[in-house]
């Protein structure tokens, strides 16, 4: 599912306009971006947690030369699903 696909989904839902839910949809992301930005986690009732998480520096290889690298410290964007997502998720048979 990709961004327009939420807004769109947001629009029949709501009934709003297509820039209205486009708006909201902008808004939202930019401010669980600004807290993560901060080392903020997000948690989100009935649906996960974003948090930050710092990776040590660490060899590695290049995998077209087999050569050996190293890999500097960074952070990443870690997400945990909530019980109700897990639960809502197992609900559905896969296909």
């Amino acid at each position: 599912m990709t961004k327009a696909e939420i807004v769109s989904r947001i629009c029949e839902k709501n009934r709003i306009s297509n820039s209205d839910a486009a708006n909201i949809v902008e808004a939202t992301f930019e401010v669980i971006k600004a807290a993560l930005e901060r080392g903020e986690n997000v948690k989100l009732t009935n649906f996960g947690q974003f948090a930050i998480r710092a990776k040590n520096a660490r060899r590695g290889r290049n995998p077209h030369t087999g050569g050996e690298i190293v890999i500097p410290a960074h952070k990443i964007v870690t997400f945990s699903a909530g019980p109700a997502l897990k639960k809502t998720v197992n609900t559905f048979p896969s296909d």
